[in-house]
């Protein structure tokens, strides 16, 4: 099992943020985190990612507590897209791509003739080998977000942790890397965690959803048994329908104005 948290907790001074959450993550899921503006979904996925430590509870990673991981560790096991990604210096696509390589490339060594493979093959999936010799900072915030998604998944990792990592793309894009997302989960066992603002899209490819407010989980579960319209009442107090969609093989939510 990859995450195993219990009874976690975070706080920024006296306001906590996440409250006494106990949750499993496994491989080959393709989870969906959902819920309003500032209950705490990106401070969960920061404490997945190690970017924070809980103030209580305890997170393990392959039944191993994650704090005892390093950095360089913890880089060939868990990839992150971020909702923003600011570089000031003039790194090449490609340049950034490659990035996702170091983890595993020797200290004082150039990339390997496989690793040139990976970022060639990555690249031309998520279709930002056009950009192969622009400067990051000189793209738009799709393009540049493409990127940033390339470089995770040339990063190999067994877990690829995605912060709204579609909200800057068009709905072509956005469903051409998750798709990519999709088969990498089945194929491969990959452990898929992503925080998404769009619920229909959630549904489309998240096979389950944990909705959170207020820093503590609501309810999760397979998507086909806690997407209702009593969890949009409780989660996001709107009235809402969610019906089977035949055309995307998925339930859908429509909402009441």
């Amino acid at each position: 099992m990859p995450f195993e948290l219990t009874g976690v907790s975070f706080s920024y001074s006296e306001n906590k943020v996440i409250d006494d959450i106990s949750i499993s993550f496994g491989p080959g899921m393709f989870c969906g985190i959902i819920g309003p503006n500032g209950c705490g979904k990106t401070t969960l996925l920061d404490l997945l990612a190690k970017h924070r430590r809980p103030t209580a509870g305890r997170i393990a990673y392959k039944n191993r507590d994650l704090g005892t991981y390093s950095t360089k560790e913890l880089s060939k096991e868990i990839s992150l897209v971020p909702q923003n990604f600011y570089i000031n210096f003039p790194f090449t696509v490609k340049e950034v791509v490659m990035m996702g390589r170091y983890p595993h490339i020797p200290r004082f060594s150039t990339p390997s003739a496989e690793d040139v493979n990976i970022v060639q093959d990555i690249m031309e999936k998520t279709g930002v080998s056009e950009f192969t010799g622009r400067f990051i900072n000189e793209l738009s915030g799709g393009e540049r977000q493409r990127v940033v998604f390339a470089r995770a998944l040339a990063q190999g990792a067994q877990v690829l942790i995605l912060d709204e990592a579609t909200s800057n793309l068009d709905i072509n894009h956005s469903i051409s890397l998750l798709n990519i997302c999709e088969r990498r989960m089945k194929q491969q066992g990959k452990t898929i965690i992503s925080v998404m603002q769009d619920i229909n899209l959630a549904a489309v490819y998240c096979d389950y959803l944990v909705f959170m407010s207020g820093g503590r989980i609501v309810i999760h579960g397979a998507t086909r048994d806690v997407l209702n319209p009593v969890t949009m009442r409780e989660v996001f107090n709107v009235d809402a329908k969610v019906y089977a969609e035949s055309y995307s093989d998925s339930l859908q939510v429509v909402f009441k104005k």
